[in-house]
């Protein structure tokens, strides 16, 4: 016996030439479908198991052209490449709001038919629709006198995945191709992780983000946030820290919570996420590569990295400043998805926005710069002591690649926004030299390093600054696209 489907009552499909409204009616039919499922997870936990299956699904965004389309050929985005349908499945659309409005409108202008907008063939996971209902209280698991996966859908890892991003030539099961690089499940699945990590709400991230190893920058972070909350003309309204505690004024107390994320989040706010979030991911690849699979969904304009590393120059100086012209990755972590042969460009308008920074935070220019900054390759290793293994297989292979500065962090920040495309840099502070005696030790910082580590973070922060000014078509470059790529960033 055929157990009967209940679902919410839905427009059919409809074309739309305005990009606004059409995200309107993705907002109405995600409302309708995560309501309906938040009401009636309600009803099951007070009356028992429900008398049929509970389903709803996904919006999708829908789009066919029979033409090759004349577009303006120096943007890397907001068109697709050749006559087909294409279609994306979408999730949180008042979150993505303006980012939808955009790449929808570039999709109608550029190709001149209209996009169709109604519900996918994609079930929405119950999860996923009570985790962002505040009125639901969900019981603890056991608790149920059911199983939920007997009347609810759950989180299906066939549709969470990186197919399309890895470039593995996917379609969706009616054929069409996709539109976006994240299916609705995969983001939804990150939205949740970036809560757990972060302790911060997906909402409050900025398009342009810093990440960091070290918690001193955190403390510098906030007290430049304090300063510009003080400006009325800077431009920020307002300051997040872990928690989503939020502050506007620049003497508001800031609690630390007693329990920190792994991942300690801040959020220095500005109108249209034009701000800069900073994320201490703490020590290690596998930390970076969660936070960055994590924060790709959101599709933020730029990160970079400002951490700490060891120098492998014996010219350098602790405190010394390394600009990333090139990655040694030995993280392994991604092996599995950009294999070690792809290579990992420099962006050149990350490179310039970088150096300009340093050179107007130190008031240091041109030749004068290589006083206190190198540039090269920074090697990035899964083993934080590496010291202690026989060194000539190690050192002999640093030599050889010219590397000039070893982390645990940078390439595999560099290369999830590579896979992602989202434009990517780094910019690390020497903390050690450990193949010249200068281990990471207490007691070792000179005056010069403690003043070049509190400079360190401005620069970052400058750097974000000056990307922001840019048009986004020029941040996001056709180097980071491959042969078949969506129209969507």
């Amino acid at each position: 016996m055929n157990t009967p489907i209940r679902t919410p009552d839905v427009p059919a499909h409809e074309e739309f030439m305005d990009a606004k409204a059409a995200v309107a009616r993705l907002q109405d039919l995600y409302a309708t479908a995560s309501k309906f499922l938040s009401e009636s997870f309600s009803d099951a936990i007070l009356n028992g198991q429900p008398d049929a299956r509970i389903r709803a699904f996904y919006p999708e965004i829908r789009f066919t052209t029979t033409s090759y389309a004349k577009t303006d050929s120096r943007l890397s985005f907001g068109h697709v490449a050749e006559p087909g349908t294409y279609s994306t499945t979408v999730t949180r659309p008042n979150l993505f709001e303006h980012y939808l409005i955009q790449q929808i409108g570039l999709l109608i202008t550029n190709h001149g038919v209209p996009v169709s907008i109604g519900v996918s063939s994609t079930e929405m996971p119950v999860h996923f629709a009570v985790a962002n209902d505040a009125n639901v209280s969900v019981p603890q698991d056991g608790s149920l006198d059911f199983t939920l996966r007997d009347s609810f859908d759950v989180p299906d890892l066939a549709t969470t995945h990186d197919s399309i991003v890895n470039g593995n030539e996917f379609h969706y099961p009616d054929g069409s191709r996709p539109l976006a690089p994240f299916t609705a499940q995969r983001v939804d699945y990150s939205l949740a992780r970036l809560s757990h990590y972060t302790a911060t709400a997906a909402e409050h991230f900025q398009n342009h983000v810093l990440f960091t190893n070290y918690q001193f920058y955190v403390e510098e972070f906030e007290a430049y946030a304090r300063q510009v909350l003080a400006d009325p003309n800077s431009g920020y309204s307002s300051f997040v820290g872990t928690g989503n505690i939020e502050i506007t004024e620049p003497t508001s107390p800031l609690p630390v919570p007693a329990k920190l994320p792994q991942m300690p989040t801040y959020h220095l706010k500005r109108k249209g996420g034009g701000g800069i979030t900073l994320v201490n991911i703490g020590v290690g690849p596998s930390n970076a590569k969660t936070a960055t699979d994590h924060i790709a969904v959101l599709r933020p304009h730029a990160w970079l990295m400002v951490g700490h590393c060891a120098g492998l120059r014996n010219s350098q100086r602790l405190g010394d400043y390394v600009l990333a012209h090139a990655y040694l990755r030995e993280d392994h972590v991604l092996d599995d998805d950009l294999p070690v042969w792809v290579p990992i460009p420099a962006l050149a308008e990350i490179q310039i926005a970088l150096e300009t920074a340093v050179a107007n935070v130190t008031e240091l220019e041109g030749f004068e710069l290589k006083r206190i900054m190198r540039t090269g390759t920074v090697a990035t290793i899964d083993n934080r002591n590496w010291e202690l293994r026989e060194h000539s297989g190690p050192v002999q292979r640093l030599s050889q690649s010219r590397a000039i500065a070893l982390d645990m962090e940078s390439a595999t920040i560099a290369a999830n926004g590579f896979r992602f495309r989202v434009p990517y840099g780094t910019l690390l502070c020497v903390s050690d030299k450990p193949l010249h005696g200068e281990l990471k030790l207490p007691g070792m910082a000179s005056d010069f390093y403690k003043t070049q580590v509190a400079s360190h973070l401005r620069i970052g922060i400058q750097a974000m600054e000056i990307l922001r000014e840019m048009p986004l078509g020029r941040i996001h470059s056709r180097k980071l696209r491959s042969f078949e790529e969506t129209a969507f960033l």
